[in-house]
C-alpha cells in the first residue's frame, strides 16, 4: 500500500459493482464532407486505417451529458494546414484532443464484414501498451482512444458508422463502496482551495486540455493539481489523493466511460487495492463541485495484471438505441441543392482518377473558358458534354430563336421557348444549363456573325465592325473556341480570329448522313497570343515568326478551310427548305458533339496542347500510346449510312483564306477594314491569297492528246 492517509469515512457498507456511463459519439457534418473530399481526391480505393483526432470536454450541465465529438479538423490536414490544425487544436478547454483510428470501406458489405471484435481487441492492446510503456503517464489522453469504422454512399450522400470506446475489462470488477457530491466530501476550505486549483489547470493552455490528473490536498486544506507522471512526489504523509478525470457523463449516480482505463493504469502501474476518484465536472465554464462527484472504488486483480503479456479482455462497442448495430446518416436532404449537384457532378469525373484514369486534371478542365458560336443541335449537345466533363465556364453566341421544330432536336430547349415568338437562343440555353447544374457559370450573346458574301449595306456598317469587335473580344477571352454553326461561311471570321490569338479551336460540321469534326492547328505566328489585331506597330519584326511550321519544325496542321480553292460565300441564297434547315439524320449530332469535346479533352491533357501533331492507331510513333486518353487525331470523319468513321489529317496551306500567313497578317495590319471589305467583295480573299492565280493557271492547262492510232491496234488502253 501506498504511504498515503486517506480520509476516513462513513459510506454505505454494502459495496456494488461499479458501473460506468458509456461514452456517446456525435460527428458533425463538416467532418463527413471532408471525409467525402478526400475519400474522393486522395484516398480512392485505399482501406488503410486513418488517424484521426476526437475532442469532448468535462460535463457542463447537470441533464447533458458531452459527447465524443469528430469535426472536419478530426481528419489529416493537408500539408499546408498542419502548422494551424496544431495551434487551432492544442490549448482550448472545449476541445481535449483524443486520439482514434478510421477504417473506411469501399463497400456496405465491407463494411459489415469487417472483423469488430479483432478490431476492438487491437485498438485496446495499444492502450495496454501505453499502460506498460508509461506512455499514458505521459500523455493521459492515450487512455481514451477510441476507433471508428465507416462506409461512405457517395451517390446518396449516405454514412453508416460505428464507434468503440475500447475499456480493459477488471476481473473481478471493480466494487463502488461510495459515490457523492464533491462539495459534500470536503470540507467548506478544501472545496474553494480544489476549485481554484481546478479553476486555474483549465485556464492554462498547458493543461486544459490534459483528461488525467492528480489532486493532493494538503492537511492546510490547500489542494494541488499534478500530471500522473508526478505521482512519485505526490505521496506525502497525512495528505488526501484523488485521481481526478474530465468526466463527460452528467448522471449523478455513476462515473463516467474514461475512468475504467484509469483504474486499469492504476491497477498496473501502482498496485493500488483501494482508490479514491474525482469526477470532474463544470458549471458554466468554471469547476463545478455541486456536479462534480468523489467516490470510493476497492480494486483486485490478479497478479498477471503486472504481465505485460496478460491482456484483459476489452469492451466498448456502442449502443444504437439500446442495441449494439451501427448508425446511418443521410446529408442529402440537409445539404444545400448546389453543393449538392456541384458534388455528384463531379463524381464520376473523380472516380474516374481512382483507377482507370489517375492522371486526369479536373482543375485544367474547370478553369477552361470555352465559347460556343451556335446554340442550335450542335450546340447544345456540346454543352452538355462539357459539363458533363466538369468544364464550367461556357459562353453561347447565337442571334437566332427557338423555333417549334428545335425542342425535339436541341436538348436544351422546351416547348415554353417556342411561345410568343420564341426565346433568344443564347438566352435560353444559359438558363436550361443553370437548371441543370446551377453551379455552370454560363453566360449568353445574343449576336449574329458577319459573313463573307453577305454584303453590308452602308447604314449598317458600324454595327457589323461592331458585332466584329465584340467577336474579337469573346474569342481573346476565351481559352477554347467551338465552330457549331450551320453554314460553312459563317465559320470564317471566328476562324481567322482564332488562329491570330492562337486559340484552341474545334469545328463540328453534319451533312445528312456524315459528319465532320476537327481541330484547327496552332495560328500562324509562333510568338505569345499577347497581340491584338487593333495597331500593330511592329508588324515587320513579327512576320519573321510567321510559318507553316510549328515551334518543332513540324508543318502546322490546317484549319476548317485549308483545303479549300474558292473563298466561302453565301450559302443560303437561293437554296429550297431543306437545303436551309439543317437536315441530318437525329443520331449524327450527338456523335459528332460528344467527338468534338472529347478531342478538346486530348487536347488539354496533351503535353503539346494546341501544338501536337495529328496521331492515328496502331502508329508506329510510340508516343500516342503513352497518352492516358489514347490517340489525338487531326480530323474524325463519320458516316452514318456505312456505320463507319476514320481519322485524317490535313496540314496548313499557304493560300488558305483564314488561317494562312497571307491572311492573318493582313487582318493585324488593316483590322476591321481588312474584315469588311472581305465580307463585302468574297473575291478578294481569293485574289489575297492566290486562289485566283491557281484557278486561272488550272483552267488554262490543257492536255496535249496524241492521236495518231496504230493501224494494227483496234483500241487504246488508257
Amino acid at each position: 500500500m501506498s504511504k498515503l492517509q486517506q480520509p476516513t469515512m462513513t459510506g454505505n457498507e454494502n459495496a456494488t459493482v461499479l458501473q460506468f456511463a458509456p461514452f456517446q459519439s456525435a460527428v458533425d457534418e463538416g467532418f463527413w464532407h471532408r471525409l467525402s473530399s478526400l475519400k474522393l481526391n486522395k484516398f480512392g480505393i485505399d482501406e488503410s486505417p486513418i488517424p484521426i483526432t476526437g475532442f469532448y470536454a468535462p460535463c457542463s450541465h447537470s441533464q447533458v451529458s458531452n459527447h465524443l465529438t469528430l469535426l472536419a479538423e478530426s481528419l489529416p490536414p493537408e500539408p499546408s494546414e498542419q502548422s494551424l490544425v496544431t495551434m487551432s487544436s492544442r490549448g482550448n478547454r472545449n476541445k481535449c484532443s483524443i486520439p482514434g483510428i478510421l477504417y473506411n470501406t469501399n463497400t456496405l458489405e465491407g463494411f459489415h464484414a469487417l472483423d469488430k471484435q479483432s478490431l476492438l481487441k487491437a485498438e485496446a492492446e495499444k492502450v495496454w501498451e501505453d499502460i506498460h510503456s508509461g506512455k499514458a503517464e505521459e500523455d493521459s489522453a492515450v487512455l481514451s482512444r477510441f476507433l471508428l469504422i465507416s462506409f461512405a454512399d457517395l451517390k446518396k450522400w449516405s454514412f453508416h458508422y460505428w464507434f468503440a470506446f475500447p475499456a480493459l475489462v477488471l476481473d473481478p470488477p471493480a466494487t463502488l463502496v461510495y459515490l457523492r457530491p464533491a462539495s459534500q466530501w470536503l470540507s467548506l476550505e478544501e472545496a474553494e482551495s480544489l476549485s481554484a486549483a481546478c479553476n486555474e489547470w483549465r485556464s492554462s493552455s498547458a493543461t486544459t486540455d490534459v483528461p488525467f490528473f492528480l489532486v493532493s490536498i494538503a492537511p492546510n486544506s490547500h489542494a494541488t493539481i499534478k500530471h500522473l507522471k508526478d505521482w512519485e512526489s505526490c505521496q506525502h504523509d497525512g495528505h488526501k489523493f484523488l485521481f481526478g478525470f474530465y468526466d463527460p457523463c452528467h448522471l449523478p449516480n455513476n462515473p463516467g466511460w474514461p475512468l475504467r482505463n484509469l483504474l486499469a493504469l492504476i491497477c498496473s502501474r501502482w498496485t493500488l487495492e483501494k482508490v479514491y476518484f474525482f469526477c470532474y465536472r463544470e458549471n458554466r465554464g468554471f469547476a463545478g463541485l455541486s456536479l462534480s462527484l468523489i467516490g470510493e472504488a476497492l480494486i483486485s486483480v490478479s497478479q498477471g495484471w503486472k504481465d505485460h503479456q496478460h491482456m484483459p479482455n476489452a469492451v466498448g462497442w456502442e449502443f444504437n438505441r439500446g442495441k449494439k448495430v451501427p448508425r446511418c446518416i443521410s446529408l442529402a436532404k440537409s445539404m444545400d441543392p448546389t453543393r449538392l449537384a456541384i458534388s455528384a457532378a463531379d463524381l464520376n469525373l473523380k472516380l474516374m482518377r481512382w483507377r482507370a484514369l489517375p492522371s486526369l486534371n479536373l482543375n485544367i478542365l474547370s478553369a477552361a473558358k470555352c465559347l460556343l458560336l451556335g446554340a442550335g443541335t450542335l450546340g447544345c449537345q456540346v454543352a452538355r458534354m462539357l459539363m458533363a466533363w466538369g468544364v464550367r465556364k461556357i459562353t453561347l453566341v447565337d442571334s437566332g430563336k427557338v423555333a417549334m421544330s428545335n425542342p425535339l432536336r436541341q436538348s436544351l430547349y422546351t416547348l415554353d421557348n417556342c411561345l410568343n415568338g420564341g426565346d433568344f437562343k443564347a438566352t435560353a440555353s444559359v438558363k436550361s444549363l443553370q437548371r441543370i447544374f446551377p453551379a455552370v457559370e454560363a453566360e449568353g450573346v445574343v449576336m449574329a456573325i458577319p459573313m463573307p458574301g453577305h454584303p453590308v449595306p452602308t447604314q449598317q456598317e458600324e454595327s457589323v465592325l461592331e458585332d466584329c469587335r465584340r467577336l474579337q473580344d469573346l474569342i481573346d477571352s476565351h481559352d477554347v473556341v467551338f465552330l457549331l454553326t450551320d453554314t460553312r461561311e459563317s465559320r470564317w471570321l471566328p476562324t481567322l480570329l482564332s488562329a491570330n490569338f492562337n486559340k484552341i479551336t474545334i469545328t463540328a460540321a453534319l451533312g445528312f448522313d456524315s459528319f465532320l469534326v476537327m481541330r484547327h492547328g496552332a495560328g500562324p505566328i509562333s510568338i505569345g497570343n499577347d497581340v491584338k489585331a487593333d495597331g500593330v506597330n511592329n508588324l515587320s519584326v513579327e512576320m519573321g515568326n510567321f510559318s507553316l511550321m510549328d515551334g518543332d519544325r513540324v508543318q502546322r496542321l490546317g484549319c476548317y478551310f485549308c483545303n479549300d480553292v474558292v473563298a466561302p460565300i453565301d450559302s443560303t441564297a437561293n437554296r429550297t427548305l431543306d437545303q436551309q434547315c439543317t437536315v441530318t439524320r437525329p443520331g449524327l449530332a450527338p456523335i459528332a458533339s460528344a467527338l468534338a469535346v472529347e478531342l478538346l479533352v486530348g487536347i488539354l491533357h496533351h503535353p503539346h496542347g494546341i501544338h501536337a501533331k495529328a496521331e492515328f492507331a496502331n502508329s508506329t510513333d510510340g508516343g500516342s500510346a503513352e497518352q492516358p486518353l489514347g490517340i489525338l487525331p487531326h480530323q474524325v470523319r463519320g458516316s452514318l449510312s456505312q456505320f463507319s468513321q476514320m481519322t485524317l489529317v490535313g496540314h496548313s496551306s499557304n493560300s488558305c483564306t483564314a488561317c494562312s500567313c497571307t491572311v492573318v497578317s493582313e487582318y493585324r495590319e488593316r483590322g476591321m477594314g481588312f474584315v469588311l471589305q472581305a465580307i463585302n467583295h468574297p473575291t478578294y480573299l481569293e485574289d489575297l491569297t492566290g486562289l485566283t492565280e491557281l484557278m486561272k493557271s488550272a483552267n488554262s492547262f490543257q492536255l496535249d492528246w496524241d492521236n495518231e492510232i496504230d493501224d494494227d491496234d483496234d483500241c487504246v488502253e488508257i
